[in-house]
């Protein structure tokens, strides 16, 4: 089994090993030197750093390509959507992963789909039918592609934006605004490469639709109607922090632990100290489908802590 990557600004001068267990995160570093590695057709060593533009080709032996997707499981009840013979849409819930990777072998959402229907191909052994992604922790409506012409019409959608994302997030801070406009650079935190940060030169443009739907005062948190206008990893966590709203019980971009003096309702108190992850979720998604052309939308409830939190800041 071939792959292939392409290396964009924000990797440049990174070693190659590195970057492909970024890019490849259900195998280790070890089990990745151990691969055959091209850089633009020819051999390369994996302490060579890779540059803007290199074309990387890995050959995976058959029997790691299928280990990690190997297993389907039932860990928990799928909310399906919509399905027909080409994609899927289901909820996906908050705290499951999406696909295998070195720490999450089991329990993702990929595996949970592969119990219920076979995904295209087209996407790897790892990652079949998966067109986009939600962070572990971000719940909301997702598209997953059955057939290989269905991915290849899903991956240019997103590729070129042709769709309609919205979220929804409750986040520290009331705006003096009604609606705004978040724009960004956005790439690799260079301080942590888990991380991402707005940067003023280099990363990729991201641009963020602000609509404050709900704010309570008195507690001094608000209820965002966030839409995407592109599809940059963390790209709303990130852009509402930088702008002084972080996403309530966000560990990464939240700041929670500066604010947490001034709670004094007892009720919110206690279910920001015993929330992990980040209150976001994937509310809307709009798109044509990939093979009858028809235009599919989408909405995904809220998730009972998102909806048990909105009852306590109306009670507040």
């Amino acid at each position: 089994m071939f792959r292939d990557f392409v290396v964009s600004d924000e990797s440049v001068g990174v070693r190659l090993d590195k970057f492909l267990a970024g890019s490849m995160p259900e195998f280790s570093r070890s089990e990745i030197q151990k691969f055959q590695v091209l850089r633009n057709g020819k051999n390369v060593k994996f302490s060579e750093k890779v540059c803007a533009g290199d074309k990387i080709t890995v050959e995976i032996p058959e029997k790691q390509a299928t280990v990690a997707a190997q297993n389907v499981s039932t860990d928990f009840d799928l909310d399906i959507l919509y399905e027909d013979d080409d994609i899927i849409v289901v909820n996906k819930p908050r705290g499951v992963v999406m696909y295998p990777s070195a720490g999450n072998k089991t329990g993702t959402l990929v595996q949970n789909i592969l119990a219920h229907t076979p995904l295209a191909s087209a996407g790897g052994s790892v990652r079949p039918g998966v067109v986009h992604r939600l962070d572990k922790d971000t719940s909301g409506v997702m598209v997953f592609a059955k057939s290989n012409a269905a991915y290849n019409g899903l991956v240019k959608t997103f590729m070129a934006h042709d769709l309609t994302r919205k979220y929804i997030a409750f986040v520290w801070g009331v705006p003096n605004w009604e609606s705004a406009t978040i724009t960004g650079n956005i790439a690799r935190s260079s301080r942590n490469r888990q991380k991402m940060s707005m940067v003023k030169t280099g990363g990729k443009p991201a641009t963020t639709l602000v609509d404050c739907i709900n704010a309570w005062s008195r507690v001094g948190v608000s209820e965002f109607r966030c839409t995407l206008l592109t599809g940059r990893t963390h790209q709303i966590r990130v852009h509402l922090s930088a702008h002084g709203f972080p996403v309530l019980c966000d560990g990464v971009y939240g700041r929670g632990s500066s604010r947490l003096g001034s709670v004094k309702n007892a009720d919110l108190l206690d279910f920001i100290k015993t929330h992990d992850g980040q209150m976001l979720h994937a509310e809307v998604l709009e798109f044509v489908h990939p093979i009858t052309g028809e235009k599919m939308h989408f909405k995904a409830k809220l998730p009972d802590d998102m909806t048990e939190l909105k009852y306590i800041l109306e009670s507040a």
